[in-house]
């Protein structure tokens, strides 16, 4: 029923461990990526009010002035720091996801978020959770000095708003060289499963319109995952609901010869060979590469979803009513 229905609003941390056990079918969900963005949400407790609590670029020599907040605007970068500002002494707080130290700690906190949602399923629900990837040292879609790169405002994502609001921050970490892949998405997936989850399968995402990347040392990333994961090994899947069309529905041979193939043998020489057939169908089961092309959402979230992206993931995920 409708009724039924609540939007709840707040930490993740806070809000699933108030909800009942095993009560929901699935979880479609995304994350923050690690390192990618700042939604302003951090606070800065002590400290001088008037530091910008970032590295000066090279147009700067102090950070205490309006002067230097005005050229360090905008220029966030790897500047921003994360906990403690080291100029004036300020501590960070922040409960915000994906601004963590190291990738083994923003890995540790979405475990930790997603037993919280295993415990909120129901014995044969699913989780599926879409995830990116980033580089030591990137800041995705950004020049070195942190601002929006003239290509992104050129592309066919120049209207989404997550692609050029919102503060970008390069993370660089110790145990990894700089523009090595960090492999985040798999990360978490072998997480996940050390912590019980069946990990069942990789979607790839392909997206037609990819975030325009200036890189010449490798090729434009046009993809992201979408892992499924269960509480059990039998699990509610309702393949049927998202079947494909057959690409041979239409194919000439229809009718003709045999239809299935029993795993008899061709009468003749040549024993070795199989006895011809034709296997046509108008469906087929769903293929584990979904091309959906992400839309402009003006004035929007910064990561909104392609409904044709979720819809799948509900239809096989949840009964009807669900």
């Amino acid at each position: 029923m409708i009724d039924d229905r609540k939007i709840l609003q707040g930490d993740c941390l806070e809000v699933l461990p108030t909800l009942p056990d095993g009560i929901a079918d699935c979880c479609i969900t995304s994350p923050p990526y690690y390192g990618l963005r700042d939604y302003g949400t951090g606070k800065w407790i002590g400290g001088d009010p008037n530091c910008p609590h970032r590295r000066l670029n090279k147009f700067s020599d102090r950070c205490t002035t309006g002067h230097a907040q005005d050229e360090l605007k905008g220029n966030v970068g790897d500047a921003i720091y994360k906990t403690v500002c080291p100029i004036c002494g300020a501590i960070r707080e922040d409960k915000q996801i994906g601004l963590e130290e190291t990738p083994e700690e923003y890995i540790e906190k979405l475990v930790n978020v997603f037993r919280e949602v295993r415990r909120v399923l129901k014995d044969d629900g699913t989780l599926w959770v879409n995830i990116g990837d980033s580089y030591n040292g990137s800041g995705r879609g950004r020049d070195k000095n942190g601002e929006v790169h003239f290509s992104a405002l050129s592309g066919k994502q120049a209207t989404n708003k997550g692609s050029i609001d919102g503060l970008i921050t390069k993370k660089v970490i110790d145990t990894c060289k700089p523009k090595d892949l960090i492999g985040i998405p798999w990360m978490l997936a072998f997480a996940l499963r050390e912590d019980g989850w069946y990990l069942r399968q990789d979607i790839i995402w392909h997206k037609p319109n990819p975030m325009p990347e200036s890189v010449r040392d490798r090729c434009v990333k046009a993809h992201e995952y979408i892992f499924l994961l269960s509480k059990q090994r039998q699990y509610y899947f309702d393949y049927e609901a998202i079947q494909e069309d057959a690409i041979c529905k239409d194919d000439r041979r229809n009718g003709q010869g045999r239809l299935e193939y029993d795993g008899k043998r061709a009468n003749g020489t040549d024993q070795h060979a199989q006895v011809s057939f034709v296997s046509v169908a108008d469906k087929r089961n769903k293929r584990d590469v979904w091309t959906v092309t992400p839309k402009a959402v003006h004035d929007a979230h910064f990561a909104t979803y392609p409904e044709e992206l979720i819809e799948p993931c509900i239809l096989a995920g949840s009964r009807p009513g669900g």
